[in-house]
């Protein structure tokens, strides 16, 4: 590509396209970097740099790049169908993959109902939710219990059920109201408390809230083992299992949002499967293509089902469906990534790669700005700090984190940081001595950045 052509395209960019979650007075201020195609586990700029791509373009790839057995599904799929809706109709693909999904997720988890996006399937999630105690007659529950730091998209009931004060007080008008734990981030607990000495003691908030107000509540709905977007905060061991016996004990549904950490991500399919625990809705998304498609999945039980059952007139129909619903090319998408899954047993590569990166990343913990390394399987969460005694953070004016990840695209990694937590959420299948050079640069960047080498 020429510069002309580039100027070109910069010029247009700026025109024309808001960015997601970019402060755009600082983008037309910038020099953008444009990926124009890719390989493997790199993206390639117009003027031809290579990156590697250490954040999965957003945490969905899973084989890397350019796939020929994908690409051969989804030409294939087009010689047949490129879309046909499901609103009263049935297509090959979408029937295939629910029955994969059906066999990979948690047992009770019979049904499926597809969407293009994480946000759009926590819809469906709790629109369910609060079907299913309705069509039971119980009308008293129309609220929702979820946790402190908790991300779960950017739609108004996904925002009402997250916990990030940053990217949701602006719409709290908007929102209809939920009752809130805290979350189970060790490093900086918000009861002040100390693990494992403390007995997972973040839980007895929940617990009180439940005991209280189980006859308001449709269900619980987390993140399990990991919040993503909330910091990359990793749950102490039984932490999830207990969030389900406490479900169990009040009648009250669980939601599992496994958009961030399911297809692998944490060396399981399901990351619940950590610690065996099957929730009555499962949320899936990002990995599901492998990185191709937007496709995102709803997965429930036959009581949840069962109750959205019954004559045309008597309402219970669930409502809810969009154009491009369990679309044939992402499905077809989806099960030649499951198919090589299996084949390459990524989800063993994930555990031996989670283990390498965290060695890698290791002699970080020594470092005076590091204050905390957090991670699971290939999800990782690097907390800077401006003093790591007090953990006392940086100014948000210092914009710390993004600094790391400016100094990182400049030695050929493309880092997205969540504040002052530098994010690694490599694609899964990604070559180990790219890994190992992804790390490598992450420490040179932040050494660099906190003047500390």
């Amino acid at each position: 590509m020429t510069r002309n052509d580039r100027e070109h395209l910069v010029a247009l960019d700026k025109a024309h396209v808001w960015h997601p979650f970019t402060q755009m007075q600082g983008w037309l201020a910038s020099e953008p970097l444009i990926v124009e195609r890719a390989e493997g586990c790199w993206l390639i700029d117009t003027e031809g740099r290579r990156y590697i791509d250490g954040v999965s373009s957003l945490w969905v790839n899973v084989h890397g790049h350019g796939v020929p057995e994908i690409d051969e599904a989804i030409t294939e799929q087009l010689g047949r169908v490129a879309h046909s809706t499901l609103l009263g109709l049935a297509g090959v693909p979408s029937i295939e993959l629910a029955a994969e999904l059906v066999a990979l997720a948690p047992p009770g988890l019979d049904k499926v109902f597809y969407c293009e996006a994480g946000a759009s399937a926590v819809e469906v999630a709790l629109k369910m939710a609060f079907g299913y105690w309705r069509h039971r007659g119980v009308e008293s529950r129309t609220t929702f219990l979820s946790l402190e730091n908790g991300y779960h998209g950017d739609t108004l009931g996904a925002v009402a059920v997250g916990g990030i004060d940053l990217f949701h007080r602006a719409y709290r008008p908007l929102l209809f109201p939920t009752y809130r734990a805290p979350s189970p981030y060790c490093y900086r607990c918000p009861l002040g408390l100390a693990y494992p000495s403390c007995g997972i003691g973040c839980l007895e908030p929940m617990a009180e809230v439940l005991e209280l107000h189980a006859d308001e509540i449709c269900a619980v709905v987390v993140e399990p083992l990991v919040q993503a977007a909330g910091g990359m905060i990793t749950a102490p061991p039984g932490y999830l299992r207990r969030v389900r016996d406490l479900c169990d004990s009040h009648d009250v549904l669980l939601i599992v949002d496994e958009v961030a950490t399911g297809v692998g991500r944490t060396g399981t399919f399901f990351a619940c499967e950590h610690e065996g625990v099957a929730p009555d809705i499962l949320v899936a998304g990002k990995g599901l293509t492998g990185g191709y498609l937007p496709l995102a999945a709803t997965l429930t039980t036959q009581r949840v089902f069962d109750a959205f059952l019954g004559d045309p007139a008597a309402g219970k129909t669930f409502f809810h469906g969009h154009t491009y619903t369990g679309n044939p090319l992402a499905c077809a998408a989806a099960l030649a990534n499951l198919d090589l899954m299996r084949k390459r047993d990524t989800l063993g590569g994930v555990r031996e790669r989670g283990e390498i990166l965290a060695e890698a990343l290791a002699p970080l913990n020594g470092h005076p700005h590091v204050g905390d390394i957090r991670h699971h399987g290939l999800m990782v969460g690097i907390e800077l700090v401006a003093d790591k005694p007090s953990r006392r953070p940086y100014e948000a004016a210092e914009t710390m984190g993004a600094r790391v990840a400016a100094a990182a695209r400049e030695a050929g990694a493309v880092i997205r940081p969540l504040g002052d937590v530098v994010v690694l959420m490599p694609p899964l299948a990604i070559p180990i001595p790219e890994l190992l050079q992804l790390a490598s640069i992450t420490r040179a960047a932040i050494e660099a950045v906190t003047g500390c080498g």
